[in-house]
């Protein structure tokens, strides 16, 4: 007999169980697993979260995002892997992503966050620090060679890193 158009015809006496589904990683529940979460996030650094955890719950173990976190940038229900890497850009570099100019790979000096910077070979927190200031304080760099402006980061330095960097 005719039915309604998208609804399915239902027999007397006959029910329709779901099938449950499971999307779980392979990963028990029970086990702790550890995650490397960095960026924009109030506490950066290794997490330990439960097995079976998502992204969301990582960024919480993280202190949550940062102000300046560009809040749609990662997918919040996908889920974690043990020695797996987060990264939580800031709304910049959302907006502006260095992949997309052209120039996979490159740390783009004047929005790089710390732990951009310090992807960098020879520099650490305290030197990401300070081109992070250096920039706040004096705006910013015009070219790759004025990093070398930094207090700290001479010649030899920058001959290291100046394949690896970008201005925008």
């Amino acid at each position: 007999m005719g039915g309604i158009r998208g609804q399915e015809e239902i027999i007397p006496g006959e029910t329709k169980e779901e099938e449950p589904q499971s999307h779980t990683p392979e990963t028990a529940e029970d086990q702790s697993i550890s995650v490397y979460v960095c960026g924009a996030v109030v506490s950066p650094g290794v997490v330990e979260i439960p097995g079976g955890s998502r992204a969301e719950d990582a960024l919480r173990a993280a202190g949550g995002f940062r102000e300046d976190a560009g809040r749609t940038a990662v997918n919040l229900a996908d889920w974690v892997t043990d020695g797996q890497m987060l990264y939580f850009p800031t709304e910049e570099e959302a907006v502006n992503p260095v992949a997309g100019e052209g120039e996979p790979g490159l740390v783009n000096i004047n929005t790089a966050d710390s732990a951009a910077l310090c992807t960098l070979p020879g520099v650490g927190e305290g030197k990401a620090a300070d081109i992070i200031s250096y920039r706040e304080a004096n705006g910013p760099f015009e070219n790759c060679e004025d990093i070398m402006k930094v207090p700290g980061i001479k010649t030899a330095a920058y001959e290291k890193i100046r394949d690896m960097i970008t201005v925008k």
